[in-house]
């Protein structure tokens, strides 16, 4: 399994001081990962140390967001899939815990270095399928494939190629065997760790993307998640997500 080494940067669109940096898991520290887990635990119920650990101690790779003072105030995890599918060498970089302090949700420097990271990867390797597998527990998740990404799966108005969704398909039953319900395309986690009650998302559903969020994954307050795919591609992003990736 692959090592990403660690990068950094700064956001001062954000605050002139937020800062933020990708680290592999390995380097964490006890005080880094137990400030992690507090701050998962915030809008996540059940939340366990040992299911924590169990979960970050799978990933490759954290990045961390840090508010003016220095603290932790959001993060998201990696794992690098290197597998094929339909006779294709693929890369899938799936997100594990991501979480963002409602504070610090204006910045834009997490996705930014997540998306830096994963599309240099991509650069590196332009003989692989690179995509990105993740699961939605929250339609605040859900919604950073619209905005970024011109096709993805599953969506209202589906336009990406039959075989993207077959691609999540198999990646879904490789990881979660028949915790993954193929007919919905949720997957139902053993041990599941719900967002809180989120009153915003019975505002929201005039956008489509968080209505079908909502009829796609009607579990989600019990921990339901949808199980996601883009393609990490240039040719796939819109502009958002050009200014998001290149500057």
């Amino acid at each position: 399994m692959s090592r990403s080494p660690a990068t950094s940067a700064s956001a001062p669109s954000a605050s002139r001081t937020s800062t933020g940096e990708v680290r592999p898991v390995h380097d964490l520290t006890e005080a880094e990962r137990d400030a992690m887990r507090v701050l998962l635990d915030g809008p996540f119920a059940d939340v366990t140390p040992e299911a924590f650990a169990a979960d970050l101690d799978e990933k490759d790779a954290a990045i961390l967001l840090y508010d003016p003072a220095g603290r932790l105030a959001g993060f998201s995890t990696l794992l690098r899939i290197e597998t094929s599918h339909g006779g294709r060498a693929v890369t899938a970089f799936f997100s594990g815990d991501t979480v963002v302090r409602t504070d610090a949700r204006g910045a834009a420097l997490l996705p930014r270095l997540w998306s830096q990271h994963v599309f240099a990867e991509a650069a590196r390797q332009p003989e692989r399928d690179t995509v990105w597998f993740l699961l939605s527990s929250g339609y605040r998740t859900y919604r950073f494939l619209p905005t970024f990404f011109a096709r993805f799966t599953p969506s209202y108005d589906d336009r990406s190629p039959a075989v993207d969704a077959a691609l999540l398909a198999a990646l879904a039953r490789a990881r979660y065997g028949d915790r993954y319900d193929a007919g919905s395309g949720v997957v139902r986690l053993l041990h599941p760790t719900p967002l809180r009650d989120d009153p915003t998302l019975s505002r929201r559903l005039s956008d489509p993307h968080v209505a079908f969020f909502a009829r796609a994954n009607p579990g989600w307050t019990q921990g339901d998640e949808l199980a996601c795919l883009t393609r990490i591609h240039p040719d796939n992003l819109t502009e958002a997500g050009r200014r998001m990736v290149y500057g």
